[in-house]
């Protein structure tokens, strides 16, 4: 019994260290790495200066925006195909969503749901426990993924708390992203090159891809919250 203690406190403690780490990260890079991004002039120019070295840099930031999930994502998609191209800037964003993403489920694998309550609330949480139903773990995963508009970063969090294998998990999070981040970076690159028809065609059909994300996401939640209350 006294061993059992011993593991929950040092579970509360160090989930406590990774929420103060995270608050940390969150005001002291998160806020100056999104404004960073978002002046793109002198994102370019450091680009530019800093060859291969700023895709290892770029990376990482993603991984940390993955990582500390109340960091917006969407600026970092935007200035990478602005500054590297859709195709580079595509490529960029999943290693670092692929590196973040197998961290996250580690993490929640060996800590449960504390840790996702560090980030969201208990009622979002519960509203994807349809994502523990066998039967549709992998198609549900994997279509509220592919399409823009659903909440990712709840996702990554909670898909830790499910029986899906690493393997699997790392498969779906990254190629169900790349939708939502090629939208994003072909949008910023047809932008850059004054392309404002491209990017207002992919513009609108991102808000149609995202209408029907929140759409599909709703229908999910409110199926599973009257299958509760029956």
């Amino acid at each position: 019994m006294g061993q059992e203690k011993r593991k929950k406190g040092i579970a509360i403690a160090l989930l406590a260290l990774f929420l103060a780490l995270s608050a940390v990260l969150f005001v002291r890079v998160g806020r100056p790495m999104t404004a960073w991004v978002e002046d793109i002039d002198g994102f370019r120019a450091w680009v530019n200066a800093h060859g291969w070295r700023s895709r290892v840099v770029f990376v990482a930031m993603v991984c940390l925006q993955v990582l500390v999930a109340i960091i917006p994502g969407e600026p970092l998609e935007l200035a990478a195909g602005y500054v590297f191209g859709a195709v580079e800037g595509t490529l960029l964003c999943l290693g670092g969503i692929a590196a973040g993403s197998l961290i996250v489920f580690g993490l929640v694998r060996a800590f449960g749901r504390r840790l996702v309550e560090v980030f969201f609330s208990k009622e979002k949480i519960d509203s994807l426990r349809i994502l523990r139903n066998p039967k549709r773990l992998y198609i549900v995963t994997a279509i509220l993924m592919i399409l823009p508009g659903t909440p990712k970063d709840l996702l990554t969090y909670c898909a830790g708390l499910t029986k899906i294998p690493w393997s699997a998990w790392i498969l779906i999070s990254t190629v169900g992203r790349i939708p939502s981040v090629v939208t994003s970076t072909l949008c910023a690159q047809a932008l850059g090159d004054g392309n404002y028809l491209t990017a207002g065609i992919v513009f609108g059909v991102t808000m149609l891809l995202c209408g029907a994300g929140l759409f599909v996401y709703g229908r999910v939640t409110d199926k599973r919250h009257k299958s509760d209350e029956s």
